[in-house]
């Protein structure tokens, strides 16, 4: 069977450690120990939430594109909160692999399939799944907001890592001097050169400049780093003293 493969991260950095290398390592595992056969493009989402519909994620957009025109039988993402972390989404989601004749699977668990009138505890089992992974989401989004309460009222910078071309000082975000240039460059290639996120990644690459972590850059990363021109992170001001 040809699969597609899909990976995902909601933040340019996973927290969990299951990051895009760790999950594409497990697709391709589980495609060999199994024998489907996977196309030579993972899609990814980098930085995308899995509560965000697949027309919101370009990465997931391309691979059901690659099931409605028959170019992969199937889907294959390492588990199913990659797909989607809230039950909506994860349903309309296979759903539509399932309208153009689609097989969903996971390299967890297997194959996801669809509703069976005469299982139903097939589609509760799926569907508790999607619950969990909504309450997950929902806890984490909770212990963050309780951190950076916290922080802020000690006076501290509360809202993670700044983002690319920004550091973070004493209580408020400053410029990173060298990544203001690669901020700029990239804006130059794309403005003036008209060249595509890729090309700009390669082209960034090649000349030494660097992301915030790691080595190399990735075209959704280009994207998100271009979509404002400042993307300046906000100010966070010292907690009022009362007397």
């Amino acid at each position: 069977m040809r699969l597609v493969g899909y990976i995902r991260v909601s933040t340019g950095r996973q927290l969990d450690g299951y990051g895009l290398d760790v999950q594409e390592k497990h697709v391709r595992r589980w495609c060999r120990e199994v024998g489907h056969r996977l196309g030579r493009t993972i899609y990814r989402d980098e930085g995308r939430s899995g509560t965000l519909e697949s027309a919101e994620r370009p990465g997931l957009a391309d691979a059901l594109t690659e099931i409605e025109d028959g170019t992969a039988d199937g889907i294959i993402a390492p588990n199913l909160d990659r797909f989607a972390r809230t039950l909506v989404v994860q349903e309309a989601i296979l759903a539509q692999i399932w309208k153009h004749g689609g097989r969903a699977f996971t390299a967890d668990s297997g194959e996801v399939h669809p509703d069976d009138p005469d299982d139903p505890m097939r589609t509760a089992m799926r569907q508790m799944m999607g619950v969990f992974a909504q309450l997950e989401r929902s806890m984490i989004a909770a212990r963050l907001r309780h951190g950076r309460r916290e922080k802020a009222e000690q006076g501290g910078y509360a809202y993670g890592a700044p983002p690319y071309g920004w550091r973070a000082h004493q209580k408020e975000p400053a410029e990173a001097e060298a990544e203001q240039a690669g901020r700029a460059r990239a804006r130059q290639l794309r403005d003036e050169d008209e060249l595509s996120f890729r090309e700009i990644a390669a082209v960034l690459e090649a000349e030494g400049i660097r992301p915030k972590r790691g080595d190399r850059w990735h075209p959704e990363t280009v994207r998100r780093m271009l979509a404002n021109p400042t993307d300046k992170p906000p100010i966070l001001y010292p907690r009022q003293r009362t007397s």
